[in-house]
């Protein structure tokens, strides 16, 4: 019988190609602009929007697939400032982290952190594996969230 499981290399990939475009966009908008929110009720920040993709890959890679205590104030990674060296550079090593917290990955295992429960999305995440995609379609979901952030704040002036 042939896997049909997607090796973890592939998903190391994809997570690796969602981060660079995630650096991506925060150097096109350079540190004059990864602070402003577009004159939107509710927007947020390109460099909160990151932060938030560090909180994800912490919180669903480090406690829900690796089961460490992990401490996350979610309001308050939107609400993070600073440059784009900052930014970047926590953005990487979060991915570091979430390197390691795969070391022991088993795709087909529950979580060590606990089997995740049903959110907005009115599914349960029962295996690494389907958690480890949860991050991937999470980090996508927010760059796309970032892209027309850029888009927004680059057809306004900027604020100084």
């Amino acid at each position: 019988m042939t896997s049909t499981a997607v090796p973890l290399a592939t998903h190391r990939e994809f997570i690796a190609a969602a981060v660079d475009q995630l650096v991506a966009t925060l150097e096109r908008l350079g540190d004059g602009r990864i602070n402003e929110r577009p004159a939107l009720a509710g927007a947020n920040s390109p460099s909160g929007i990151v932060v938030h993709c560090c909180g994800v890959m912490e919180w669903w890679g480090g406690h829900v697939i690796a089961g460490r205590t992990v401490s996350r104030d979610r309001e308050a990674e939107f609400r993070t400032v600073g440059s784009v060296a900052e930014i970047t550079g926590r953005l990487r090593a979060q991915r570091r982290q979430l390197e390691l917290d795969l070391v022991d990955f088993a795709a087909d295992d529950a979580p060590r952190g606990g089997i995740a429960p049903a959110g907005q999305y009115g599914r349960t995440h029962p295996t690494q594996g389907h958690v480890l995609l949860h991050i991937y379609e999470e980090l996508t979901r927010h760059q796309g969230q970032l892209d027309l952030t850029e888009d927004l704040l680059m057809s306004e002036p900027a604020r100084r």
